[in-house]
C-alpha cells in the first residue's frame, strides 16, 4: 500500500520525531489531529506502551494520510514483527540490534536505530540504518553531533534525550538532521486536561523553531 510507507517529504516539512509513551487509546487520536495541525509531520508510538499496536493500527486509520505514524522502543525481532503487522511506516530502536536493522532495511522500512559511540553510530549506518538515533543525546550535547559530523559528514543523526525548546535549535546548528522528543513535546498536563488549543499553542513553539 502505497499509504504505508514513510514520507521524507512530510519529515523535511518539520524534522522532529514525536515520541508517544503511555498515552491511551482516545488521548492518542485526540492529540494527533493537533499535532498536524499545528505542523508536525512523524510520530513514534513506542512498543512499551499498553495495547502500542492497535493504537499504530488505529492511528494510521484515522490520521495516516497526513502523518509519518511509526514505532518506537522496538529492541528485537518480536516487536518488530509486532510493530509491522500493525503498519508501521518507519522503527526506531534504543539500542544497535543487527537483526531488526537488516530485517528492516529488506522489507524497505527506514530504521532509525539507537546508538551512542562513534563506533556504534558508524556501525549502525553502514548496516543501512535511515537516520541514526544518538541517545541519550543530553549527556553529550551539540558539540557532541558536530564532532561527528565533520569527519563523518554522510551520517544522518537524530540527537533524542533531553532535547527540548531551550536546545532544539542548537542541536540543528550543530548538523542534527532531525530531532526526536518526547516528554517536553507530549505536555502531560495539558493533555490530561484536554487542553487541545493549549496543546497546539505549544506544539506551534517547536514549529516555529524550526522555521526560524
Amino acid at each position: 500500500m502505497v499509504e504505508n510507507s514513510f514520507e521524507w517529504s512530510l519529515f523535511s516539512k518539520a524534522p522532529i520525531v514525536g515520541i508517544v509513551r503511555n498515552l491511551t487509546m482516545e488521548e492518542v487520536l485526540a492529540v494527533l489531529p493537533v499535532f498536524r495541525e499545528a505542523g508536525l509531520t512523524t510520530v513514534e508510538i513506542t512498543m512499551n506502551t499498553p495495547d502500542a499496536g492497535n493504537i499504530i493500527r488505529q492511528a494510521l486509520t484515522q490520521e495516516g494520510r497526513g502523518l509519518n505514524i511509526g514505532a518506537g522502543t522496538v529492541c528485537n525481532k518480536d516487536d518488530l514483527e509486532m510493530a509491522l503487522d500493525s503498519g508501521a511506516q518507519f522503527i526506531v530502536t534504543p539500542v544497535l540490534s543487527k537483526k531488526v536493522i537488516k530485517s528492516c532495511v529488506k522489507k524497505g522500512v527506514p530504521i532509525f536505530p539507537g546508538a551512542y559511540t562513534p563506533t556504534e553510530i558508524y556501525k549502525a549506518w553502514t548496516l543501512g540504518a535511515a537516520m541514526v538515533k544518538i541517545y541519550p543525546a543530553t549527556s553529550l550535547g551539540p558539540q557532541y553531533i558536530k564532532d561527528l559530523k565533520a569527519p563523518m559528514s554522510q551520517l544522518k543523526l537524530l540527537p533524542t534525550g533531553g532535547v527540548g525548546l531551550e536546545n532544539m535549535a542548537d542541536f540543528l546548528l550543530a548538523g542534527a538532521d532531525g530531532l526526536g522528543i518526547g516528554g517536553q513535546l507530549f505536555d502531560k498536563q495539558l493533555i490530561q486536561n484536554r487542553d487541545w488549543d493549549g496543546l497546539y499553542q505549544h506544539f506551534k513553539k517547536f514549529v516555529n523553531i524550526l522555521q526560524g
